[in-house]
């Protein structure tokens, strides 16, 4: 299992971006280690969150590095390290995701009295009366897979529009147009499972 403390301290002083440049130049396996020792934990919290199975998000969690190994050369200068890795890991993840048809949920951790509250803060605004936030996660469990973690980067997470268009490879209108019709849904069902509706 992956060790869930934090990391021990590298003793090299390099940034993430320099490590990427050494290993590129060399080849030497022990950069691309300690970008692996400073990020395996961060990787596989997200890949948790997004499929709620340990062993499965350890898997995953290796796969991505494996990846990153084959993608390296296609780190650009300037660009943030961990913003590039992360967006590897969630779209890695909504590829096995969509291969696979499992329902993934788009959260960052087990729900506790301190998350509902930020859910509740955040998706206030949508709604004209107070929020039952249990009946809120149902409606949210109604959308489509990308348009939740659309809806989740944005509000909860508060990424930008482009960030949000890079993630999902489509344009910043596009993803406008999502949020949009989402929002709409969400208030849509919210409203009918308020109601008694029955979706089943």
């Amino acid at each position: 299992m992956v060790d869930l403390r934090s990391n021990s301290c590298s003793e090299h002083n390099s940034t993430d971006e320099e490590l990427v440049t050494l290993f590129l130049e060399s080849r030497d396996n022990r950069h691309f280690q300690q970008l692996y020792e400073r990020y395996a934990v961060k990787v596989y919290q997200r890949c948790l969150a997004l499929t709620r199975d340990a062993n499965r998000a350890e898997d995953i969690m290796h796969d991505v590095f494996l990846k990153l190994i084959h993608k390296m050369g296609s780190f650009k200068t300037g660009a943030k390290f961990s913003t590039w890795l992360y967006t590897i890991t969630h779209n890695h993840c909504m590829d096995l995701a969509r291969v696979s048809k499992r329902k993934v949920v788009l959260v960052h951790q087990e729900y506790t009295p301190e998350c509902a509250g930020k859910e509740e803060l955040c998706f206030q605004g949508f709604f004209e009366e107070e929020i039952n936030v249990l009946m809120l996660r149902e409606a949210l469990d109604l959308l489509a897979l990308e348009d939740k973690a659309m809806i989740y980067l944005r509000y909860l997470d508060d990424r930008s529009i482009r960030d949000i268009a890079n993630l999902f490879r489509t344009t910043e209108s596009a993803v406008k147009m999502r949020l949009m019709r989402s929002r709409r849904k969400l208030r849509k069902w919210y409203r009918q499972l308020s109601e008694g509706g029955n979706f089943f």
